[in-house]
């Protein structure tokens, strides 16, 4: 019989991973790549120590209490929202995610959904497509300049910073951010960015990014009220978590064109995406695949993996999240 720890790989991932596991620990995988039920989930984690986890998996204090064995789990995520942090802390569980490796990919692929949106690319593209194209117009499909313009940006970590540096340096925009934090002096400068009120963020930005991580703080910290204060020819762009944004207040200002355009990749309770954003054409619909190119999810995969085996084998995590659960 196995003497090395049990670890559940709870989402299909890449083999050289699943590799590198393996000299370690005995593995329950999911290559069919099932998002489990959560009985399912419980009774897949009640005899192991240690769990490589997406953010389909919630964590919390029922399935702690069920799974006692449980030592850590590690998020293949920068956010983690899937996880009851406090319980698995009381729990003496320690939960880790990927920080860093994703930034600049994630900050590229903001940068990409602010231009597809304020350009009407994907507006532009379903009329083409659907052969209604027949010719050229002084207006046709006429969206908002990037270059020049305001950016505003809500939440300004690591990857908020990476979109500043974009606009400001790439593109001659106007930086403008707010935070719960003003930066230091030296990293706005790095990101030519001014740290602004949030009401003066809604009302002055010609692009709106949010990059917010999401809590119960930041729950529709854009709702009606805050789309209200936007300019008519603003767009907003959501990288960070659903929920930040209420998507029902979205679709009816989109639909009513009191903001010309957003950009989303997230969404609340997704994989569903609210209905009424399907019915609206001015907005760009992704699948949450920010972080998805194959170099970074690959880093995103090694780092979770690397969690595994510092904390259970060597007793050092590399990316804690509750690290006074190591003391």
């Amino acid at each position: 019989m196995s003497t090395q720890p049990r670890i559940l790989v709870a989402r299909a991932v890449f083999p050289e991973t699943l590799q590198k596991l393996e000299q370690h620990f005995e593995l329950e995988t999911n290559q069919a790549d099932t998002v489990f039920t959560r009985q399912e989930l419980l009774a897949r984690l009640k005899d192991k120590a240690g769990a490589f986890t997406t953010g389909s998996e919630r964590i919390d204090a029922e399935v702690l209490a069920a799974c006692p064995q449980l030592k850590i789990c590690a998020n293949m995520a920068v956010g983690f929202n899937n996880f009851d942090v406090p319980a698995m802390t009381a729990r003496k569980v320690l939960a880790t995610n990927t920080p860093d490796v994703l930034t600049e990919t994630t900050a590229d692929f903001g940068f990409a959904l602010l231009m597809a949106t304020a350009r009407r690319m994907a507006e532009s593209e379903h009329y083409l497509r659907a052969g209604r194209w027949t010719q050229w117009s002084y207006d046709m499909f006429a969206g908002a300049d990037v270059h020049g313009s305001t950016l505003g940006i809500l939440g300004m970590g690591r990857i908020g910073q990476g979109i500043a540096r974009r606009g400001a340096h790439g593109f001659g925009m106007n930086v403008i951010y707010h935070n719960r934090s003003r930066l230091a002096s030296e990293l706005e400068a790095a990101c030519k960015a001014r740290y602004v009120g949030k009401e003066e963020l809604l009302k002055t930005a010609d692009h709106l990014v949010l990059v917010l991580p999401y809590s119960a703080e930041s729950h529709h910290a854009i709702g009606a009220a805050e789309l209200a204060q936007m300019k008519p020819t603003a767009t907003l762009v959501n990288v960070a978590r659903g929920g930040i944004v209420d998507d029902a207040a979205l679709a009816q200002a989109l639909r009513e064109k009191r903001i010309a355009a957003a950009g989303l990749d997230v969404y609340e309770g997704e994989p569903k995406v609210h209905p009424d954003l399907l019915t609206v054409p001015n907005v760009v619909l992704t699948p949450h695949i920010a972080s998805a190119t194959v170099p970074t999810r690959r880093a995103m995969a090694d780092l979770a993996a690397d969690n595994l085996i510092g904390f259970l084998v060597h007793g050092k995590p590399v990316t804690p999240l509750n690290a006074e659960v190591l003391a």
